[in-house]
């Protein structure tokens, strides 16, 4: 569980430093798209994670 946290905290959350970015987004990709956004549960639905599904 630590380590997929760990993973998370990392590379997928938005960061304040890369303009609410996450390290491992696409710099091509708008931070906000204007599509349908789907939910993913991480840690078994502890943290939510919202990803464009163009």
């Amino acid at each position: 569980m630590l380590t997929e946290y760990a993973a998370h905290y990392n590379t997928g959350r938005p960061h304040r430093e890369l303009q609410l970015r996450a390290p491992a987004d696409d710099p091509d990709a708008s931070p906000f798209p204007a599509q349908r956004v789907h939910c993913h549960n991480v840690l078994g639905g502890l943290i939510h994670e919202y990803r464009n599904t163009a």
